[in-house]
C-alpha cells in the first residue's frame, strides 16, 4: 500500500545532540567530532543500504566527506545551544524498486533541497521490525541549518532589519524553515511519487495533505517515533501504542458500517423497484421461515431456522419496522448517528491535540524562565546583549512559549479536561459497538427477505407455465 510519510525535526546542541553522531546514526559510519573529542560508531547498525551526499556547486568539495561536513557545522557555531541541522524523515514506496526509491529520492532533494544551496545528506534505511524502527523502506535527510555563502564559506542565520524606534528583528536569511516551504515541499514529494506510479502503470496515489484536508472520514494515528516502537516490539505497552490501537480499531469499524449501511441502502432501493406491492416485513419473514423449513432434513435445521427467524421478527417488532419504507427511514437514523459519533470523535482529537500542545508549551515555558528573569536582572545593557546572544535558543524557545499561553498556564485543568476526553471516546467507542450490532441484526434481516422473495419468484415462474396451458 502507497504510503505517505514526511517529518521534519531539528539536530540541537540544547537537546543534546550532536552533528556527528547524527551523521553516523543516519549512515552507520564511524565519525570523530573534533567538537566534543568523541567517537560515534554505528558501524554495526543495520539497515542502512544506501547513503550519500549532494552538494551545491559552490560548496567546497571536500564536504562530500561526511566527517569532514559535520565537523565543520559543529566548528561554525559557537553557541553551546546551537540549532545544527535540519532532520528529515521520509517514507519510500513499497511498490517501486530499491533503485527507483533511491533515484526518486535523489531527485526529490537535487529538485527541492540543492536547488535552493542545501547541502543534503542522505541515508535509505530498511531496518528490521524488530528493532522498531519504521517496517518499511524510508530516507533520512540532515541539512545543515546554516547557509553557505557564494564563496562557500558558512553565512549567517539571521540579519537584523531594524525599525523607526531604532529597535530591530532578527529576520531568517533563507526561508528553509517556513511552514510554506515545508508545505511545498510535502506536495512536492507526493507528486514526484504519483508521478512515477503513473509512469509504471499503477493505480496507487498518496496525498501531502492530512485526512481532514482530504475530506476523509478517519481519524489519522498518532506518530510513535523509535523509542515507543521499540518499547512495543519488547512487549511493553506505551500510550501512544495504546492510542493506535484504539484508533486504528475505531477506523475499521467505521469503515464497515458505512459499508454495511451503504450496502443496505442499495438493496432496499432494488427490492422497492422489483416488488409491486409492498408487504410487510414480517410477513416476508415468515415466509423465509416456511421455505426453509419445506426443505430442511432435521430438526436441529428447523430449530435453527426458527431462532433465525424469530430474532429478525423481535428486532422489527422492538422498533415498529412494518414495511420498506420504515426499515429506510430507520436507516437513515442509524447513518446520522454514525455521522454524529464520528464528528464528536473528531472534535475530541481536536481537543485533545491542543491541550497536549498547551501542556507542552507549558512545561517549555517553566524550563527557560529562570533564564529569563535572570535576564531581566541584568542591568547593564553589553552584559545583557552577551547573555541574549549566548542563550539565543532557550530564549527564543521561552518567547513563543509565552506567546501560545496568552491566558496564562492551567495545567491541572488541562490534564483533567484531556481524562474526560479519554472517558468521552471511550464512550463513543461503545456506541460504535452498539451501532455494529444493530446493523448486523438488520443485514440478517435483508438476508431472509431476500431468500422470500427468491421463492416467491421462483413460485412465479412455476405457475405461469400452467395458467399458459389452461389458457
Amino acid at each position: 500500500m502507497a504510503l505517505f510519510h514526511f517529518h521534519v525535526g531539528q539536530v540541537k546542541r540544547s537537546a543534546g545532540q550532536s552533528g556527528i553522531e547524527s551523521a553516523a546514526y543516519r549512515a552507520g559510519e564511524k565519525l570523530y567530532s573534533e567538537y566534543y573529542g568523541q567517537v560515534s560508531d554505528y558501524t554495526r547498525k543495520g539497515g542502512v543500504i544506501h547513503t550519500e551526499i549532494l552538494l551545491p556547486p559552490h560548496a567546497p568539495r571536500k564536504y562530500a566527506d561526511r566527517q569532514t561536513l559535520w565537523n565543520a557545522v559543529e566548528d561554525a557555531e559557537r553557541n553551546k545551544n546551537a540549532q545544527l541541522a535540519y532532520s528529515f524523515d521520509i517514507a519510500l514506496q513499497n511498490e517501486l524498486t530499491l533503485d527507483e526509491n533511491i533515484a526518486l529520492a535523489r531527485q526529490f532533494l537535487l529538485d527541492n533541497f540543492v536547488s535552493r544551496g542545501m547541502i543534503a545528506d542522505f541515508a535509505v534505511h530498511q531496518p528490521d521490525k524488530k528493532d522498531g524502527g519504521i517496517p518499511n523502506q524510508h530516507f533520512h535527510v540532515l541539512c545543515p541549518i546554516r547557509p553557505l555563502n557564494p564563496d562557500g564559506t558558512w553565512g549567517a542565520k539571521q540579519r537584523r532589519v531594524y525599525r523607526e524606534d531604532g529597535k530591530f528583528d532578527a529576520v531568517q536569511t533563507t526561508d528553509w524553515g517556513k511552514p510554506e516551504t515545508l508545505e511545498a515541499w510535502r506536495k512536492a514529494w507526493a507528486a514526484l511519487c504519483n508521478a512515477k506510479f503513473e509512469e509504471k502503470g499503477l493505480p496507487d496515489r498518496i496525498d501531502h495533505r492530512s485526512y481532514e484536508r482530504q475530506g476523509v472520514e478517519q481519524v489519522p494515528t498518532v506518530h510513535e517515533g523509535v523509542a515507543v516502537r521499540q518499547m512495543e516490539a519488547r512487549g511493553i505497552a506505551t500510550n501512544k501504542g495504546e492510542r493506535n490501537r484504539w484508533i486504528k480499531s475505531a477506523n475499521a469499524m467505521l469503515r464497515a458500517l458505512r459499508d454495511s449501511i451503504k450496502s443496505l441502502a442499495v438493496w432496499l432501493t432494488s427490492t422497492r423497484v422489483n416488488l409491486e406491492s409492498a408487504p410487510s416485513l414480517t410477513r416476508l419473514l415468515m415466509e423465509y421461515m416456511d421455505e426453509r423449513n419445506a426443505g430442511a432434513w432435521s430438526n436441529k435445521a428447523r430449530v435453527g431456522n426458527l431462532k433465525r427467524a424469530s430474532k429478525a421478527v423481535s428486532y422489527l417488532s422492538e422498533n415498529n419496522l412494518h414495511a420498506l419504507d420504515d426499515l429506510e427511514n430507520h436507516l437513515s437514523s442509524l447513518h446520522a448517528e454514525l455521522d454524529e459519533v464520528k464528528a464528536t470523535l473528531d472534535a475530541n482529537k481536536k481537543r485533545s491535540k491542543e491541550l497536549r500542545s498547551w501542556l507542552s508549551y507549558a512545561e517549555q515555558y517553566k524550563s527557560f524562565k529562570p533564564l529569563h528573569d535572570e535576564l531581566c536582572s541584568i542591568k547593564w545593557k553589553s552584559k545583557r546583549e552577551q547573555f541574549k546572544a549566548e542563550h539565543e535558543s532557550e530564549l527564543r524557545q521561552f518567547y513563543m512559549a509565552r506567546r501560545k499561553l496568552p491566558d496564562g498556564i492551567h495545567a491541572a485543568d488541562w490534564q483533567r479536561e484531556l481524562v474526560m476526553l479519554e472517558r468521552e471516546n471511550d464512550a463513543v467507542y461503545a456506541k460504535y459497538k452498539t451501532l455494529r450490532v444493530e446493523l448486523s441484526e438488520l443485514l440478517d434481516v435483508k438476508y431472509c427477505v431476500d431468500r422470500a422473495l427468491a421463492a416467491r419468484e421462483a413460485k412465479g415462474r412455476e405457475t405461469r407455465p400452467l395458467a399458459e396451458e389452461r389458457d
